[in-house]
């Protein structure tokens, strides 16, 4: 039985994950739940910060509520993805969940010294993933709390 949700503030999430298949596989299975508005895709450390800072060709973003980061990426690891984020004043507060492949304890231990608000490390089997992805989904878009955005407070 799927939870109710109060529609006054659907989400909005940011997908950083360079693999192309579990980009797939995630972005699927969010876009199935009626609670989530929109679901964006970068592939790389350095477009997650474009897109977050709204720098081109970003400028027309809307800012997520919610950021799903892969550590193993090019050109800027999810690491220092995280770091950048809980750095900025005006990005800190959006919850930023790992979703990685790493189960190594140094990867966990340094996500969230760096402030990740969940570290998920994604099941072999597709099906587990859609699970996974299902759950995360409705623990954050219907359970937890977000702080809403009032309309002034929206960023270009």
């Amino acid at each position: 039985m799927q939870p109710s949700h109060d529609a006054k503030h659907p989400l909005r999430i940011l997908l950083v994950e360079d693999n192309d298949d579990h980009a797939l596989i995630v972005m699927r299975n969010l876009k199935k739940e009626s609670f989530v508005h929109k679901v964006d895709r970068v592939s790389d450390g350095v477009q997650a910060l474009q897109y977050l800072r709204g720098l081109t060709p970003y400028e027309h973003r809307e800012k997520p509520d919610i950021i799903l980061l892969d550590l193993k990426l090019p050109r800027l690891d999810g690491h220092e993805v995280l770091s950048e984020v809980k750095d900025d004043a005006r990005l800190r507060k959006i919850p930023i969940i790992v979703l990685t492949t790493s189960d190594a304890e140094v990867d966990k231990m340094k996500a969230y010294d760096l402030h990740a608000n969940s570290y998920l490390v994604k099941p072999l089997q597709a099906d587990d993933l859609k699970k996974m992805v299902e759950s995360m989904a409705t623990y954050w878009g219907v359970w937890n709390r977000n702080i809403s955005k009032p309309e002034a407070e929206k960023e270009p």
